[in-house]
């Protein structure tokens, strides 16, 4: 018995108390909160629904709680309900409800924790999107691993979902990137407010070799020429750099295109038409003050050019015509003025704004030895994704940039990533696949199978505090998509391999010596084969690898 199963039987049981003494079952709350106690003593799981619902009832909490409990001790898988404090209600399960777990894991493998809540619902998710003038920085790196595995866990949810990099193609840090790579080309000084770094000179030279006589062209020309290879050869790096870090688009968008094709006047002009922009001070403005922003926006500036939020405009409504219902934006530390601006872009075009969301993510920083890691030798000002997994690996990085809330600046301790010991955490959680692996071999060396157990057989405090950690597992990945944080997964993957250790270093899963097989092996065997079942499932959630060996 999972706990949302124990949670739907709870409100069961108590639409059933409350309809025999006549009272109003709407009192219930719609979903009944199961929490495991800290005290293991007080019971396997606890629930607050008597103090939500009594007063409502009319009734006593700790009465209310009374005849829940003499119900539930009468009911198929819980053993013992008892009444705590004001009104709370502290649970034993039955062994069998517990061996349900387990059979439930062994039976939807690769699938176990999914659900088809989402299903229906078809959502873009936009991440990294840096722009295409130098490596992916570790903001960048950190939106790749995060909104990769959020896309992960998402889908296991059940929606569709289109991973999407917007590529800014336009607009004056393009015109800036070309200079400098003329520059470097040229053999000239990088020009005031150009980009630096070695990177520059590397992409500079590939421009060269890619277009014959491209410096001797007249400067509007060359200009274009270099704008136009130099963000090919950048992009075509930064989606290699992706790719090894095992993080796929399914689309790439281009603000340039937006702009060529004319989607950018045609969608302004609509909403012109559509009386959803104002014209005032010779510009035209959207009112973003509707959705909270601190002021209203220019979408046409006085001299007739469109402004940066004209492109945004566009590209909400192209998402929108390929069919998302959902639009989620992962920006950077210094967009949170997006927020506002991108719900009012939806207003704007009739849409609920709740269909925009906005993460904002914060920094990362990098130490060793407790001092600040030197910028990168490439990119000059910056530390770079591929510095990054050249110092620890793709699974360390990963993990490690994946396994905290975004709206906290991450310090990486490299020396604590690249350590093989239980400090660090991605080391800790795979060491427990690895170990759970090296004795599914020994088992079958010895020819013990986990076939056909006896679940019922599991009845040691360490064997039912695994199979209540494994019966979380659904409602964390169903956290974690509902809330869009997939560090919920990481962490549960932490407490599950402390977990498993604990039990393993108390119960002994195989026979040893001359002694015989016997069904508590078998039943061990198979709790152990679901414990590494889930952390294989949630690993590959957060895009990192379940080893066999380490």
């Amino acid at each position: 018995m999972t706990p949302a199963a124990l949670a739907d039987l709870l409100h069961a049981v108590a639409v059933d108390v409350l309809t025999e003494r006549g009272l109003d079952t709407a009192v219930l709350p719609e979903t009944v909160t199961v929490e495991r106690p800290r005290n293991p003593e007080h019971g396997d799981y606890a629930t607050n629904i008597a103090l939500r619902s009594a007063k409502k009832a009319g009734v006593a909490p700790a009465e209310l709680a009374g005849w829940l409990a003499t119900r539930l001790e009468d009911t198929d898988g819980i053993a013992t309900a008892e009444v705590a404090g004001p009104g709370f209600l502290n649970l034993r399960l039955a062994a069998d409800a517990q061996a349900g777990i387990v059979a439930a894991v062994l039976a939807a493998g690769e699938g176990y924790g999914h659900a088809d809540t989402l299903t229906g619902q078809a959502i873009n998710l936009e991440f990294v999107s840096a722009n295409p003038t130098g490596p992916i920085h570790l903001g960048g790196a950190r939106w790749a691993a995060v909104g990769d595995a959020l896309g992960r866990v998402l889908a296991a949810q059940g929606a569709a979902v289109t991973r999407e990099y917007y590529v800014n193609d336009a607009g004056a840090q393009i015109d800036r990137f070309a200079e400098s790579l003329i520059a470097a080309a040229e053999g000239r000084p990088v020009p005031e407010n150009g980009y630096g770094g070695a990177y520059v000179g590397e992409v500079a030279k590939k421009v060269v070799e890619t277009e014959e006589g491209v410096l001797d062209q007249p400067d509007d020309q060359k200009l274009a020429a270099f704008k136009r290879l130099g963000v090919e050869v950048m992009l075509d790096e930064m989606r290699a750099s992706l790719e090894a870090f095992g993080t796929h688009f399914d689309v790439w968008s281009s603000e340039l295109a937006l702009h060529e094709s004319g989607a950018v006047e045609k969608a302004v002009q609509d909403l012109k038409d559509g009386d959803a922009l104002y014209f005032a001070e010779g510009a035209w403005w959207m009112r973003s003050t509707d959705q909270g922003d601190d002021k209203d926006r220019v979408v046409i500036k006085s001299d007739g050019r469109p402004a940066y939020i004209a492109g945004d405009i566009a590209y909400y409504r192209d998402k929108r015509a390929r069919g998302a219902d959902l639009a989620i934006y992962m920006l950077g530390a210094d967009h949170h003025g997006y927020i506002h601006r991108l719900k009012a872009v939806a207003a704007a075009f009739g849409d609920d704004p709740a269909r925009v969301e906005v993460l904002i993510g914060q920094l990362v920083n990098l130490v060793r030895g407790g001092e600040p890691v030197k910028m990168s030798k490439r990119a000059g000002t910056i530390i770079t994704l591929e510095d990054l997994v050249d110092a620890v690996g793709v699974d360390a990085a990963r993990y490690t940039l994946a396994r905290s809330s975004v709206d906290q600046v991450l310090e990486i301790d490299l020396d604590l990533i690249s350590s093989r010991t239980n400090e660090n955490p991605v080391f800790y959680v795979q060491y427990a696949h690895a170990r759970l692996a090296s004795l599914a071999r020994n088992a079958a060396d010895l020819g013990v199978s986990a076939q056909d157990p006896d679940l019922a057989l599991l009845t040691h405090p360490r064997e039912g505090d695994l199979i209540r950690t494994l019966g979380e597992f659904p409602r964390v990945l169903a956290s974690a998509a509902g809330l869009r944080e997939p560090h919920r997964v990481a962490r549960y993957l932490e407490e599950l391999a402390g977990a498993y250790h604990r039990f393993y270093d108390t119960c002994r899963v195989l026979p040893q010596g001359d002694e015989e097989p016997a069904g508590i092996h078998t039943a061990r065997l198979a709790l152990c084969s679901a414990a590494r079942q889930v952390l294989a499932n949630g690993l590959g959630l957060l895009g990192v690898s379940a080893p066999e060996r380490m």
